[in-house]
Protein backbone atom coordinates (compact mmCIF):
# COMPACT_ATOMS: atom_id res chain seq x y z
CA UNK A 1 0.00 0.00 0.00
CA UNK A 2 1.45 3.38 -1.08
CA UNK A 3 1.76 6.45 1.10
CA UNK A 4 -0.95 8.98 0.16
CA UNK A 5 -3.38 11.42 1.74
CA UNK A 6 -5.90 8.59 2.08
CA UNK A 7 -3.47 6.22 3.79
CA UNK A 8 -1.85 8.62 6.28
CA UNK A 9 -3.90 7.03 9.04
CA UNK A 10 -2.22 3.69 8.36
CA UNK A 11 1.24 4.99 9.25
CA UNK A 12 3.11 3.43 12.13
CA UNK A 13 2.95 5.36 15.41
CA UNK A 14 5.62 7.95 16.08
CA UNK A 15 5.98 9.18 12.49
CA UNK A 16 5.38 12.94 12.29
CA UNK A 17 2.97 14.05 9.58
CA UNK A 18 1.50 17.27 8.15
CA UNK A 19 -0.90 19.12 10.45
CA UNK A 20 -2.17 21.65 7.89
CA UNK A 21 -4.68 21.92 5.04
CA UNK A 22 -2.81 20.74 1.97
CA UNK A 23 -5.48 22.18 -0.32
CA UNK A 24 -4.25 25.73 0.32
CA UNK A 25 -2.65 28.00 -2.30
CA UNK A 26 0.63 27.33 -4.11
CA UNK A 27 3.13 30.12 -3.45
CA UNK A 28 6.33 28.46 -4.72
CA UNK A 29 7.22 26.84 -8.02
CA UNK A 30 10.42 24.80 -7.88
CA UNK A 31 12.54 23.72 -10.85
CA UNK A 32 14.45 20.48 -10.25
CA UNK A 33 12.46 18.64 -7.59
CA UNK A 34 15.03 15.98 -6.81
CA UNK A 35 15.96 14.40 -3.50
CA UNK A 36 18.00 17.40 -2.34
CA UNK A 37 15.12 19.86 -2.66
CA UNK A 38 12.80 17.45 -0.87
CA UNK A 39 15.25 17.08 2.03
CA UNK A 40 16.02 20.80 2.25
CA UNK A 41 13.80 23.62 0.94
CA UNK A 42 10.55 21.62 0.94
CA UNK A 43 11.42 20.32 4.41
CA UNK A 44 11.84 23.86 5.78
CA UNK A 45 8.63 24.97 4.06
CA UNK A 46 6.74 22.04 5.59
CA UNK A 47 7.88 23.25 9.02
CA UNK A 48 6.50 26.73 8.24
CA UNK A 49 3.14 25.28 7.18
CA UNK A 50 2.99 23.09 10.28
CA UNK A 51 3.55 26.24 12.36
CA UNK A 52 0.43 27.84 10.89
CA UNK A 53 1.70 29.79 7.88
CA UNK A 54 -0.46 29.54 4.76
CA UNK A 55 -0.16 29.94 1.02
CA UNK A 56 3.25 28.32 0.59
CA UNK A 57 2.51 24.96 -0.99
CA UNK A 58 5.07 23.97 -3.65
CA UNK A 59 4.51 22.97 -7.25
CA UNK A 60 7.52 20.97 -8.42
CA UNK A 61 8.89 20.83 -11.95
CA UNK A 62 10.96 17.85 -13.06
CA UNK A 63 13.33 19.00 -15.80
CA UNK A 64 14.72 15.76 -17.18
CA UNK A 65 12.18 12.96 -16.83
CA UNK A 66 8.84 11.98 -15.35
CA UNK A 67 10.46 9.75 -12.70
CA UNK A 68 9.80 12.06 -9.73
CA UNK A 69 6.24 12.69 -10.94
CA UNK A 70 5.70 8.93 -10.98
CA UNK A 71 7.06 8.75 -7.44
CA UNK A 72 5.11 11.60 -5.89
CA UNK A 73 1.91 12.26 -7.84
CA UNK A 74 0.31 8.88 -6.98
CA UNK A 75 1.14 9.77 -3.34
CA UNK A 76 -0.60 13.18 -3.54
CA UNK A 77 2.83 14.79 -3.28
CA UNK A 78 3.55 13.21 0.12
CA UNK A 79 6.93 11.67 0.90
CA UNK A 80 9.13 10.98 3.90
CA UNK A 81 12.43 12.42 5.07
CA UNK A 82 14.48 10.07 7.25
CA UNK A 83 17.43 11.40 9.23
CA UNK A 84 20.15 8.82 9.79
CA UNK A 85 22.96 8.84 12.31
CA UNK A 86 24.51 6.41 14.76
CA UNK A 87 21.21 6.32 16.69
CA UNK A 88 17.74 5.25 15.60
CA UNK A 89 16.50 6.84 12.35
CA UNK A 90 13.89 9.61 12.59
CA UNK A 91 11.22 9.78 9.88
CA UNK A 92 8.78 12.57 9.09
CA UNK A 93 6.13 12.85 6.36
CA UNK A 94 6.51 16.09 4.40
CA UNK A 95 3.37 17.54 2.83
CA UNK A 96 4.50 20.83 1.30
CA UNK A 97 4.61 19.53 -2.30
CA UNK A 98 1.26 19.73 -4.12
CA UNK A 99 2.23 17.91 -7.31
CA UNK A 100 5.04 17.43 -9.81
CA UNK A 101 4.90 18.77 -13.36
CA UNK A 102 7.23 17.59 -16.14
CA UNK A 103 8.88 20.40 -18.07
CA UNK A 104 8.34 19.16 -21.62
CA UNK A 105 4.93 17.60 -21.12
CA UNK A 106 3.47 20.29 -18.87
CA UNK A 107 5.08 23.47 -20.22
CA UNK A 108 1.75 25.36 -20.35
CA UNK A 109 0.91 24.39 -16.77
CA UNK A 110 4.34 25.55 -15.57
CA UNK A 111 3.84 28.96 -17.18
CA UNK A 112 0.30 29.12 -15.73
CA UNK A 113 1.65 28.60 -12.23
CA UNK A 114 4.39 31.24 -12.62
CA UNK A 115 1.76 33.67 -13.95
CA UNK A 116 -0.60 33.01 -11.02
CA UNK A 117 -0.86 35.94 -8.60
CA UNK A 118 -0.54 33.49 -5.68
CA UNK A 119 2.98 32.53 -6.79
CA UNK A 120 5.65 34.66 -5.12
CA UNK A 121 8.81 32.55 -5.36
CA UNK A 122 10.42 30.45 -8.11
CA UNK A 123 13.29 28.35 -6.77
CA UNK A 124 15.91 26.13 -8.39
CA UNK A 125 17.98 23.01 -7.75
CA UNK A 126 18.88 22.18 -11.35
CA UNK A 127 22.59 21.42 -10.67
CA UNK A 128 25.45 23.45 -12.05
CA UNK A 129 24.92 22.28 -15.63
CA UNK A 130 21.25 23.28 -15.53
CA UNK A 131 22.27 26.93 -15.88
CA UNK A 132 23.58 26.23 -19.41
CA UNK A 133 26.81 28.20 -19.06
CA UNK A 134 29.61 28.16 -21.57
CA UNK A 135 33.25 27.80 -20.54
CA UNK A 136 33.59 31.60 -20.16
CA UNK A 137 30.50 31.75 -17.92
CA UNK A 138 28.18 33.28 -20.51
CA UNK A 139 24.85 31.70 -21.40
CA UNK A 140 24.74 29.02 -24.09
CA UNK A 141 21.59 30.32 -25.79
CA UNK A 142 20.77 27.20 -27.89
CA UNK A 143 21.20 24.96 -24.83
CA UNK A 144 19.24 27.39 -22.63
CA UNK A 145 16.23 27.02 -24.92
CA UNK A 146 16.02 23.42 -23.74
CA UNK A 147 16.16 24.31 -20.03
CA UNK A 148 14.11 26.36 -17.60
CA UNK A 149 14.71 29.71 -19.29
CA UNK A 150 11.84 29.67 -21.85
CA UNK A 151 9.39 28.35 -19.26
CA UNK A 152 10.34 31.07 -16.81
CA UNK A 153 10.32 33.76 -19.49
CA UNK A 154 6.83 32.72 -20.62
CA UNK A 155 5.45 32.91 -17.08
CA UNK A 156 7.15 36.25 -16.38
CA UNK A 157 5.83 37.73 -19.64
CA UNK A 158 2.32 36.79 -18.64
CA UNK A 159 2.77 38.34 -15.19
CA UNK A 160 3.99 41.54 -16.79
CA UNK A 161 1.05 41.61 -19.22
CA UNK A 162 -1.37 41.13 -16.32
CA UNK A 163 0.19 43.98 -14.34
CA UNK A 164 1.38 41.66 -11.56
CA UNK A 165 4.38 42.17 -9.27
CA UNK A 166 7.74 40.51 -9.87
CA UNK A 167 9.00 37.33 -8.22
CA UNK A 168 11.85 36.20 -6.03
CA UNK A 169 14.01 33.79 -8.04
CA UNK A 170 15.89 31.72 -5.49
CA UNK A 171 18.79 29.57 -6.67
CA UNK A 172 19.72 26.80 -4.23
CA UNK A 173 22.50 25.29 -6.36
CA UNK A 174 26.20 25.01 -5.59
CA UNK A 175 27.30 28.01 -7.64
CA UNK A 176 29.38 30.84 -6.29
CA UNK A 177 27.12 33.94 -6.08
CA UNK A 178 24.28 31.78 -7.40
CA UNK A 179 21.67 34.54 -7.25
CA UNK A 180 23.85 36.99 -9.13
CA UNK A 181 24.70 34.35 -11.70
CA UNK A 182 21.04 33.53 -12.18
CA UNK A 183 20.23 37.22 -12.64
CA UNK A 184 23.02 37.69 -15.17
CA UNK A 185 22.13 34.58 -17.17
CA UNK A 186 18.38 35.25 -17.15
CA UNK A 187 19.02 38.83 -18.26
CA UNK A 188 21.21 37.57 -21.11
CA UNK A 189 18.44 35.19 -22.21
CA UNK A 190 15.76 37.89 -22.07
CA UNK A 191 17.89 40.40 -23.93
CA UNK A 192 18.11 37.84 -26.74
CA UNK A 193 14.38 37.12 -26.74
CA UNK A 194 12.40 40.03 -25.23
CA UNK A 195 14.22 43.26 -24.32
CA UNK A 196 11.13 44.85 -22.76
CA UNK A 197 10.71 41.86 -20.48
CA UNK A 198 14.42 42.08 -19.57
CA UNK A 199 13.85 45.63 -18.29
CA UNK A 200 10.75 44.58 -16.32
CA UNK A 201 12.68 41.64 -14.84
CA UNK A 202 15.49 43.96 -13.68
CA UNK A 203 13.02 46.40 -12.11
CA UNK A 204 10.66 44.02 -10.32
CA UNK A 205 12.33 40.64 -9.65
CA UNK A 206 15.00 39.77 -7.08
CA UNK A 207 17.58 36.97 -7.12
CA UNK A 208 19.10 36.57 -3.63
CA UNK A 209 22.23 34.51 -3.18
CA UNK A 210 21.82 31.42 -1.03
CA UNK A 211 23.87 28.59 0.40
CA UNK A 212 22.47 25.15 1.17
CA UNK A 213 24.20 22.38 3.07
CA UNK A 214 22.82 18.93 3.74
CA UNK A 215 24.20 15.58 2.63
CA UNK A 216 21.51 13.67 0.73
CA UNK A 217 22.68 10.33 -0.70
CA UNK A 218 20.79 8.69 -3.56
CA UNK A 219 17.99 6.45 -2.32
CA UNK A 220 18.36 2.72 -3.01
CA UNK A 221 15.88 -0.13 -3.14
CA UNK A 222 17.17 -1.53 0.17
CA UNK A 223 16.43 1.85 1.77
CA UNK A 224 12.84 1.73 0.50
CA UNK A 225 12.29 -1.82 1.72
CA UNK A 226 13.63 -1.05 5.19
CA UNK A 227 11.47 2.07 5.39
CA UNK A 228 8.36 0.18 4.29
CA UNK A 229 8.94 -2.36 7.05
CA UNK A 230 9.07 0.45 9.62
CA UNK A 231 6.21 2.57 8.26
CA UNK A 232 3.77 -0.07 7.11
CA UNK A 233 3.45 1.85 3.82
CA UNK A 234 5.48 2.04 0.62
CA UNK A 235 7.02 5.45 -0.14
CA UNK A 236 8.52 5.66 -3.64
CA UNK A 237 9.61 9.27 -3.05
CA UNK A 238 11.48 8.73 0.22
CA UNK A 239 14.71 10.62 0.89
CA UNK A 240 17.39 9.82 3.45
CA UNK A 241 19.73 12.39 4.90
CA UNK A 242 21.80 13.45 7.90
CA UNK A 243 20.47 15.34 10.94
CA UNK A 244 22.53 18.42 10.03
CA UNK A 245 20.97 21.08 7.79
CA UNK A 246 21.99 24.64 6.94
CA UNK A 247 20.34 27.17 4.65
CA UNK A 248 21.67 30.73 4.42
CA UNK A 249 19.76 33.26 2.27
CA UNK A 250 20.55 36.85 1.35
CA UNK A 251 17.88 39.25 2.62
CA UNK A 252 16.74 40.44 -0.81
CA UNK A 253 13.19 39.36 -1.67
CA UNK A 254 10.71 40.79 -4.17
CA UNK A 255 7.79 40.19 -1.82
CA UNK A 256 6.55 37.91 0.97
CA UNK A 257 8.38 34.71 1.88
CA UNK A 258 7.85 31.84 4.32
CA UNK A 259 9.35 32.24 7.78
CA UNK A 260 12.12 29.79 7.04
CA UNK A 261 14.32 31.58 9.58
CA UNK A 262 11.90 30.58 12.35
CA UNK A 263 12.91 26.98 11.67
CA UNK A 264 16.68 27.18 11.41
CA UNK A 265 17.42 28.99 8.14
CA UNK A 266 19.58 32.11 8.31
CA UNK A 267 18.59 35.34 6.55
CA UNK A 268 21.74 37.45 6.30
CA UNK A 269 23.06 40.57 4.51
CA UNK A 270 25.89 38.63 2.81
CA UNK A 271 25.98 34.93 1.99
CA UNK A 272 29.49 34.97 0.49
CA UNK A 273 31.48 33.77 3.55
CA UNK A 274 29.13 30.84 4.18
CA UNK A 275 29.05 29.95 0.50
CA UNK A 276 32.84 30.05 0.17
CA UNK A 277 33.29 27.81 3.21
CA UNK A 278 30.79 25.29 1.91
CA UNK A 279 32.16 25.19 -1.63
CA UNK A 280 35.85 25.17 -0.76
CA UNK A 281 35.73 23.03 2.40
CA UNK A 282 32.74 20.66 2.30
CA UNK A 283 32.29 20.34 -1.47
CA UNK A 284 36.03 20.53 -2.13
CA UNK A 285 36.66 17.73 0.34
CA UNK A 286 33.80 15.68 -1.09
CA UNK A 287 35.24 15.86 -4.60
CA UNK A 288 38.70 14.92 -3.33
CA UNK A 289 37.24 11.93 -1.50
CA UNK A 290 35.25 10.95 -4.58
CA UNK A 291 38.00 10.80 -7.20
CA UNK A 292 40.82 9.68 -4.90
CA UNK A 293 38.53 7.35 -2.96
CA UNK A 294 37.29 5.58 -6.08
CA UNK A 295 40.90 5.12 -7.21
CA UNK A 296 41.69 3.55 -3.82
CA UNK A 297 38.80 1.09 -4.08
CA UNK A 298 36.26 2.75 -1.78
CA UNK A 299 32.53 3.02 -2.45
CA UNK A 300 31.15 5.35 0.24
CA UNK A 301 32.24 8.61 1.85
CA UNK A 302 32.46 7.10 5.32
CA UNK A 303 34.84 4.43 4.00
CA UNK A 304 37.01 6.98 2.24
CA UNK A 305 37.35 9.31 5.24
CA UNK A 306 38.35 6.28 7.37
CA UNK A 307 41.34 5.79 5.02
CA UNK A 308 44.23 7.55 6.84
CA UNK A 309 45.81 8.67 3.56
CA UNK A 310 42.58 10.30 2.35
CA UNK A 311 41.75 11.83 5.72
CA UNK A 312 45.15 13.51 5.77
CA UNK A 313 44.51 14.92 2.26
CA UNK A 314 41.10 16.24 3.31
CA UNK A 315 42.50 17.85 6.45
CA UNK A 316 45.23 19.50 4.36
CA UNK A 317 42.69 20.74 1.80
CA UNK A 318 40.57 22.34 4.52
CA UNK A 319 43.61 23.91 6.18
CA UNK A 320 44.61 25.42 2.83
CA UNK A 321 41.09 26.66 2.07
CA UNK A 322 40.43 28.39 5.41
CA UNK A 323 42.85 31.33 4.90
CA UNK A 324 41.20 32.07 1.54
CA UNK A 325 37.79 32.64 3.17
CA UNK A 326 36.89 35.97 4.76
CA UNK A 327 34.83 34.57 7.63
CA UNK A 328 31.58 36.31 8.48
CA UNK A 329 30.45 37.35 11.97
CA UNK A 330 30.33 34.33 14.26
CA UNK A 331 31.66 31.97 11.57
CA UNK A 332 34.19 29.58 13.16
CA UNK A 333 36.00 27.85 10.31
CA UNK A 334 38.16 25.45 12.39
CA UNK A 335 35.02 24.22 14.19
CA UNK A 336 33.27 23.90 10.82
CA UNK A 337 36.14 21.71 9.58
CA UNK A 338 35.89 19.43 12.61
CA UNK A 339 32.12 19.14 12.14
CA UNK A 340 32.58 18.23 8.49
CA UNK A 341 34.96 15.39 9.34
CA UNK A 342 32.40 14.01 11.79
CA UNK A 343 29.62 14.28 9.20
CA UNK A 344 31.71 12.51 6.57
CA UNK A 345 32.29 9.65 9.01
CA UNK A 346 28.54 9.03 9.55
CA UNK A 347 28.26 5.29 8.68
CA UNK A 348 24.47 5.39 8.34
CA UNK A 349 24.36 7.67 5.27
CA UNK A 350 25.90 5.41 2.59
CA UNK A 351 26.81 8.41 0.44
CA UNK A 352 28.26 6.99 -2.77
CA UNK A 353 31.50 8.46 -4.10
CA UNK A 354 30.28 7.81 -7.65
CA UNK A 355 27.32 10.14 -7.01
CA UNK A 356 29.66 12.95 -5.95
CA UNK A 357 31.92 12.34 -8.97
CA UNK A 358 29.14 13.27 -11.44
CA UNK A 359 29.57 16.52 -13.44
CA UNK A 360 33.06 17.23 -12.15
CA UNK A 361 33.88 19.71 -14.92
CA UNK A 362 31.07 21.92 -13.60
CA UNK A 363 32.15 21.58 -9.96
CA UNK A 364 35.96 21.69 -9.99
CA UNK A 365 36.21 25.48 -10.57
CA UNK A 366 34.30 26.48 -7.43
CA UNK A 367 35.44 23.58 -5.27
CA UNK A 368 39.17 23.55 -6.06
CA UNK A 369 40.32 26.16 -8.54
CA UNK A 370 39.12 29.19 -6.56
CA UNK A 371 41.24 28.04 -3.62
CA UNK A 372 44.23 27.37 -5.88
CA UNK A 373 43.94 30.81 -7.51
CA UNK A 374 43.64 32.60 -4.15
CA UNK A 375 46.69 30.80 -2.76
CA UNK A 376 48.67 31.28 -5.98
CA UNK A 377 48.13 35.05 -5.67
CA UNK A 378 49.82 34.82 -2.26
CA UNK A 379 52.70 32.69 -3.50
CA UNK A 380 51.26 29.54 -1.87
CA UNK A 381 50.36 26.09 -3.16
CA UNK A 382 47.87 23.41 -2.20
CA UNK A 383 49.42 19.97 -2.72
CA UNK A 384 46.22 18.21 -1.60
CA UNK A 385 44.16 19.85 -4.34
CA UNK A 386 46.86 19.16 -6.94
CA UNK A 387 46.61 15.51 -5.91
CA UNK A 388 42.85 15.70 -6.36
CA UNK A 389 43.26 17.21 -9.83
CA UNK A 390 45.43 14.28 -10.86
CA UNK A 391 42.74 11.82 -9.72
CA UNK A 392 40.04 13.84 -11.51
CA UNK A 393 42.04 13.96 -14.75
CA UNK A 394 42.53 10.20 -14.56
CA UNK A 395 38.77 9.80 -13.98
CA UNK A 396 37.74 11.85 -17.04
CA UNK A 397 40.17 10.02 -19.30
CA UNK A 398 37.18 7.72 -19.83
CA UNK A 399 38.90 4.34 -19.66
CA UNK A 400 38.97 3.90 -15.88
CA UNK A 401 35.22 3.99 -15.13
CA UNK A 402 32.03 5.41 -16.59
CA UNK A 403 32.11 9.24 -16.70
CA UNK A 404 28.85 11.15 -16.17
CA UNK A 405 29.78 14.69 -17.16
CA UNK A 406 28.59 17.14 -19.85
CA UNK A 407 32.22 17.60 -20.89
CA UNK A 408 33.06 13.88 -20.91
CA UNK A 409 33.62 13.67 -24.65
CA UNK A 410 35.77 16.82 -25.12
CA UNK A 411 37.86 15.91 -22.06
CA UNK A 412 38.43 12.39 -23.41
CA UNK A 413 39.39 13.92 -26.77
CA UNK A 414 41.88 16.22 -25.01
CA UNK A 415 43.44 13.16 -23.39
CA UNK A 416 43.68 11.48 -26.79
CA UNK A 417 45.37 14.46 -28.41
CA UNK A 418 47.55 15.69 -25.52
CA UNK A 419 48.47 12.47 -23.75
CA UNK A 420 49.62 12.19 -20.14
CA UNK A 421 52.50 14.57 -20.69
CA UNK A 422 50.30 17.36 -22.03
CA UNK A 423 46.87 16.93 -20.44
CA UNK A 424 47.43 19.44 -17.62
CA UNK A 425 48.31 22.22 -20.04
CA UNK A 426 45.50 21.22 -22.41
CA UNK A 427 42.87 21.55 -19.66
CA UNK A 428 44.23 24.42 -17.55
CA UNK A 429 46.73 26.21 -19.79
CA UNK A 430 45.97 29.05 -22.22
CA UNK A 431 42.97 28.13 -24.37
CA UNK A 432 42.06 25.20 -22.12
CA UNK A 433 38.44 24.71 -20.97
CA UNK A 434 39.27 25.64 -17.35
CA UNK A 435 42.02 28.20 -18.00
CA UNK A 436 39.83 31.15 -17.00
CA UNK A 437 39.64 29.85 -13.41
CA UNK A 438 43.29 29.00 -12.67
CA UNK A 439 46.46 28.49 -14.67
CA UNK A 440 49.15 26.26 -13.17
CA UNK A 441 52.78 27.31 -13.14
CA UNK A 442 55.65 24.98 -13.96
CA UNK A 443 55.82 23.55 -10.42
CA UNK A 444 52.07 22.89 -10.35
CA UNK A 445 52.22 21.07 -13.68
CA UNK A 446 55.16 18.99 -12.46
CA UNK A 447 53.32 18.07 -9.26
CA UNK A 448 50.17 16.98 -11.10
CA UNK A 449 52.20 15.07 -13.68
CA UNK A 450 54.06 13.28 -10.89
CA UNK A 451 50.75 12.23 -9.32
CA UNK A 452 49.47 11.05 -12.71
CA UNK A 453 52.64 9.00 -13.15
CA UNK A 454 52.10 7.40 -9.75
CA UNK A 455 48.52 6.57 -10.70
CA UNK A 456 49.49 5.00 -14.01
CA UNK A 457 49.96 1.61 -12.39
CA UNK A 458 46.64 1.73 -10.50
CA UNK A 459 44.29 -0.94 -11.79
Amino acid sequence: MRLSQATLGELADGVARPLYDRGQGVGILHFGIGAFHRAQQAWYTDACLNAGEAGWMIEGVSMRSAAVAHQLDPQDGLYTVTERSSGAPRTRVVGSVREVLVAGRDAAAVADRIADAACRIVSFTVTEKGYCRQADGSLDIPLAREGFYPLLADGLARRRAAGLFGLTLLSCDNLSANGRQLSRLMTQYLEETDRDLAAWFADTCRTPDSMVDRIVPATGEDDLRDLEARLGLRDEGAVFTEPFSQWVIEDDFAGPRPGWDDHGAQIVPDVAPFEAAKLRMLNGAHSLLAYAGLDRGHTFVHEAIADPHLRALVEALMADAMPTIAAGPGQDLPSYAEALLARFANPALHHRLAQIAIDGSQKVPQRWLDTLAARQARGLRSPAILTGIAHWLRHVRGDVRAVDDPAARPLAELWHSAGRGGIVGAVFGPGGPLASHWQPDVKDVAAIDAHLDSLASVA
